[in-house]
């Protein structure tokens, strides 16, 4: 039997390495362009230049990135200046990838998935883009040249969120955002907000950056995410055209192909109207469902473009001065998916389209400060209390970051740490594109910034701080590492989230695995009486209350 298996393992790793070939083998072409490699200057401890290239840190503790030059040039730009920033990144995303598979053998079997998986991404990103790839890992770790050579790993992290949304078909990316323009806002220009739920721990959010980008080729933009990404998750360009993107229900793909970051950042970088965006999604192969919400300065109003691998829509809403955008689909293109259909009934996603609906009902005119209390919101529908870090809220007290557009003035307010309640900080693209900004140096416009959410200062967001770690505890004694809780733990457990439900089903969980059924199923109860954030999440809770309720006769 074990010979079999071992056949049957050199098989498959035989067809890997057939089908992987030219991809493992695979470099840019980088030949045509200019390069000179940067000797960066450390000006202090958060200051550093080459030539007209910064990276500096503000007072709010975001970094900001300015770089400009051909392809490979803001690829060596980028990585010579944040070299020590997309280190760490990676040692956190890798050490995270080490934790869940600990085991040597496994995480040959994961090196070997990848380099299938992705053995023809390479064949459907844009050579400029892999040139500035090439340029920005030669900066990055050699400590993880064992999972892949350095380009390679590069690729690998621009389709993490592809490929974790659809290995997993997380909704660790539980985004909202929305748009809203004419009577809908103050002024009648058009205004766009989005949180950007996606998280891979609270370190991984520290180090954010917010990159302003002079192409040789195309538009100036300016994206936020983290050190080493060159894809879009938010951003805008000095056109006015915004992007964002919200994850779809996705199928799982056989084989990855154009991430949708780059996806992204070919809008911003070449797109100056809606129309012009729709072409460049449209031509792309993706691997993932996404929903992309394009906001335009020069159509004055934003819409949906919704792509998978088998299909593609743009939801324009005809009558209509706004547009929300959660995790499913609204175009036609979708309206018989059941996949689709499924996600919109078992999902958070319906939930928190309608809570902002309900918002909107309440702020009839907005302004960024109200767009900020938008995505700040932490309640449920007609304001219940349905507990801090619950899903179903707009903001899910996880976010890695907030981003406020207002186009047509060229203004955009990005979120400080923690989450979505720090100050939000304003820049001006027309000023940082342009000679202005060399002069005095600086990026933000402090006149123009948010005041940081007072939920920061309250009781209650220490106690949400101090439930998470105690949730870690209550899942080390789930996993049974030999943890045992002291008797008044659960009820200060309890205590620091009380409207949540996981608070009681993780209880239930504990005093299950402790056989103390009567407490678990106490627990279970409970928890069936809060707001539950899926429909599978209920049927798990329901689940472990017939068992207990077995276990008790």
């Amino acid at each position: 039997m074990k010979n079999r298996i071992l056949v049957y393992i050199f098989c498959i790793l035989s067809l890997l390495s057939c089908g992987t070939r030219k991809s493992v083998k695979h470099i840019p072409e980088i030949k045509q362009y200019a390069l000179e490699i940067p000797k960066v200057q450390k000006m202090n401890d958060s200051t550093f230049s080459f030539k007209q290239n910064y990276l500096t840190k503000n007072k709010q503790q975001l970094w900001e990135l300015y770089i400009k030059g051909n392809p490979l040039q803001l690829g060596y730009n980028n990585g010579a200046l944040t070299q020590n920033l997309m280190q760490k990144q990676e040692e956190i995303f890798f050490s995270k990838v080490e934790t869940f598979v600990p085991s040597k053998f496994k995480q040959n079997l994961l090196r070997g998935f990848l380099k299938w998986y992705n053995r023809k991404m390479y064949l459907n990103v844009r050579d400029d883009f892999q040139a500035e790839l090439y340029g920005l890992s030669q900066y990055s770790s050699d400590r993880y040249d064992y999972i892949a050579p350095k380009f390679r790993r590069a690729m690998y992290l621009h389709g993490a969120h592809d490929i974790g949304h659809a290995m997993q078909d997380l909704m660790v990316v539980g985004c909202t955002s929305l748009a809203v323009w004419n009577e809908n806002t103050e002024d009648g220009d058009l205004l766009i907000g989005r949180n950007f739920d996606f998280y891979v721990g609270d370190d991984f959010a520290k180090n954010k950056l917010i990159e302003f980008v002079e192409p040789e080729n195309g538009i100036p933009y300016l994206s936020v995410s983290w050190p080493g990404m060159i894809g879009v998750v938010s951003g805008m360009n000095k056109e006015g055209i915004t992007v964002t993107i919200n994850a779809g229900k996705s199928k799982i793909p056989l084989t990855a192909k154009t991430p949708i970051s780059l996806v992204t950042r070919e809008i911003l970088q070449y797109a100056k109207n809606i129309d012009e965006a729709v072409e460049i999604a449209k031509k792309r192969k993706v691997f993932v469902s996404e929903s992309i919400l394009v906001g335009s300065a020069n159509d004055k109003k934003a819409v949906i473009i919704e792509v998978s691998p088998k299909n593609f829509g743009v939801y324009d809403v005809a009558n209509s001065s706004r547009v929300f955008c959660t995790n499913h689909f609204q175009s036609d293109a979708y309206k018989n998916d059941k996949r689709n259909q499924k996600h919109i009934v078992e999902s958070h996603s319906a939930y928190r389209y309608e809570k902002l609906q309900e918002l909107l009902q309440e702020n009839k005119k907005l302004n960024p400060e109200k767009m900020a209390s938008i995505l700040r919101d932490k309640s449920g529908l007609k304001d219940k209390s349905i507990g801090y870090g619950n899903e179903k809220a707009i903001n899910q007290l996880l976010a890695h970051h907030a981003v406020i557009f207002s186009p047509e003035k060229r203004l955009v307010w990005v979120s400080s740490s923690p989450y979505q309640l720090g100050e939000f900080v304003c820049y001006d693209l027309n000023e940082i594109f342009s000679n202005e900004r060399l002069k005095d140096g600086d990026f933000s416009k402090p006149e123009l910034n948010i005041a940081k959410d007072s939920f920061l200062d309250s009781q209650a967001f220490e106690d949400y701080e101090e439930f998470k770690f105690a949730n870690g505890e209550v899942q080390n004694a789930i996993d049974g590492n030999d943890v045992v809780l002291s008797d008044g733990f659960i009820p200060h457990y309890h205590s620091l989230n009380p409207d949540f439900w996981v608070v009681y089903y993780q209880a239930g969980r504990y005093y299950f695995q402790q056989k103390e059924y009567s407490k678990a199923k106490f627990e279970f109860e409970k928890a069936l009486t809060k707001e539950i954030t899926t429909v599978p999440d209920r049927k798990n809770v329901e689940k472990f209350l017939k068992k207990t309720g077995k276990r008790l006769k």
